[in-house]
């Protein structure tokens, strides 16, 4: 399916020369000239004398028989098709399409940005199983399952977060394959988040230190406040506080949204003490900066909150940790957010049985038939 993305098949449709196009692709294919003559019904000898320029091919029908016999879009070879002009429409659309998705999760509409990526991704897979894989499909292709992933990340519950990992899991094989190191890092990054997740945060972290290597300006800073959060989870308490001070120097270089932001880095860093058994740090560095949830993305406000209240519960404080789960599910529960739900319910077990109650009254409310495309 590499086939006409390396380097010299690239150059190849590049030129727009048909004979070489063809010798690119018997070369690439292992395809004899009898072979490929009776793929497209032709005698050798004519496959041979096109090779070679003694024969020069100008009429549309021919060249739209090549074009789909080496899956080609017919506009490679020069020709226009009513199908072909349709795609190209629906590639031009696609980046808005993925810009839609990402403002609709980005504002807690997770479920959203699922109904604005599927139909987008079923197309493309659609396109490259009917043969096709031009470049920039492929590209499209892995960043759209990339997003999709990290949406079903937010709105799929503990049990079916494996299936966000699977897609983003398929974007990162693409990118493998195309020679994009932003595409690349990006993958790495969303992939090795969650692994995160599902409890792999060994091959989390080999992934987002991958992502923090490639990745420049803010891209770099959001993989490497990812890879903070792997380490703490991992429980590495001197690969944590590497991370973090790294992170920190680069959020406060160039702050943003979204992961490359103080009020991320922040539930980051609580979150990491108490993963490496440092509670009581943990608590000092909750008293020293109480960051107001009001004016970031609500999933932000649910992870934060129940951040808080898991350090507020490991010093005993339980009346101000309820009120910080409480909002947590609250949130949660708006935005079909099933994982902070069951953050909350997990945090509060030992000492708040209310809270768990709350919990799973929340997490009932949510039982809708899974939102989640085939992960094949």
């Amino acid at each position: 399916m590499w086939l006409w993305t390396n380097d010299n098949a690239r150059a190849a449709l590049a030129s727009g020369d048909l004979a070489l196009i063809i010798r690119t692709y018997r070369t690439a294919t292992g395809t004899s000239q009898r072979r490929l003559a009776e793929q497209l019904g032709y005698d050798p000898t004519y496959i041979s004398m096109i090779e070679t320029g003694r024969r020069e091919i100008s009429d549309v029908t021919t060249r739209l028989r090549i074009a789909r016999n080496l899956g080609l879009p017919a506009h490679a070879l020069g020709v226009s098709d009513p199908d072909d002009a349709d795609f190209t429409a629906m590639l031009q659309f696609g980046e808005s399409t993925i810009r839609l998705a990402v403002i609709a999760r980005q504002s807690g509409h997770g479920a959203e940005a699922i109904n604005e990526l599927w139909p987008l991704v079923t197309r493309l897979e659609g396109r490259v199983a009917d043969g096709y894989f031009e470049r920039d499909v492929m590209i499209l292709l892995a960043r759209a399952r990339a997003e999709l992933g990290v949406s079903l990340g937010y709105v799929l519950p503990e049990e079916r977060l494996v299936s966000a990992a699977r897609w983003t899991g398929r974007a990162l094989r693409l990118a493998e394959q195309l020679d994009d190191r932003d595409l690349l890092a990006f993958t790495l990054r969303v992939h090795g988040n969650e692994l995160r997740k599902v409890d792999r945060p060994g091959a989390a972290v080999a992934r987002l230190r991958h992502a923090v290597d490639l990745a420049d300006g803010a891209d770099r800073a959001a993989a490497m406040v990812q890879f903070a959060r792997a380490a703490g989870e991992l429980g590495d308490a001197a690969l944590f506080d590497h991370a973090m001070d790294n992170a920190w120097q680069l959020v406060d270089a160039r702050p943003s949204a979204g992961l490359a932001s103080p009020y991320a880095l922040h539930e980051v860093h609580l979150r990491g003490l108490v993963k490496t058994g440092r509670s009581d740090a943990a608590t000092k560095l909750l008293d020293r900066h109480r960051m107001s949830t009001t004016a970031i993305p609500p999933q932000w406000q649910a992870i934060l909150h129940v951040t808080t209240g898991e350090v507020l519960l490991a010093r005993s404080d339980t009346s101000p940790a309820e009120t910080a789960l409480r909002a947590a599910i609250s949130i949660a529960e708006s935005h079909r957010l099933p994982h902070q739900i069951q953050r909350a319910a997990r945090t509060s077990t030992a000492k708040l049985p209310a809270i768990v109650e709350l919990a799973h009254r929340a997490l009932d409310s949510l039982r809708i038939p899974d939102p989640s495309p085939p992960s094949h």
